[in-house]
């Protein structure tokens, strides 16, 4: 009798199933891997020149705000001390005219549309 029916298992031919690789699709496939690798390589780089682009940026704007944050900690010193900084009173004095002045401009001829056609 025969070993390999007595052991219920399958025998197994020699050699592989299937179509088997020729040199021209080995080289089209490795050329096809270092194509993709170099693409991916050069989405790679453009990746990390946005991040640092934005990085740059974000670094920028903080030290924006640190400086107008030191401002407002010079004025606030200020107002402790008893003194109103300029630039505040040019602020409040800006607010101040804006508002007589639309004032001025919305009560001036009540009931008659504007250019708009609205009427205050």
């Amino acid at each position: 009798m025969d070993d390999s029916k007595m052991g219920g298992g399958k025998v197994k031919k020699p050699g592989k199933r299937g179509r088997k690789p020729a040199k021209i699709d080995l080289k089209a496939k490795l050329e096809r891997s270092r194509q993709s690798a170099r693409e991916c390589r050069a989405r790679k780089k453009l990746r990390y020149q946005y991040l640092e682009e934005l990085v740059s940026s974000r670094e920028r704007a903080i030290c924006a705000l640190r400086e107008e944050l030191e401002m407002y900690k010079q004025w606030c010193m200020a107002m402790d001390q008893g003194k109103i900084p300029s630039e505040i009173k040019a602020l409040l004095t800006g607010e101040e005219q804006n508002k007589s002045q639309q004032n001025s401009t919305r009560h001036s001829k009540p009931g008659k549309p504007d250019a708009n056609g609205n009427s205050w």
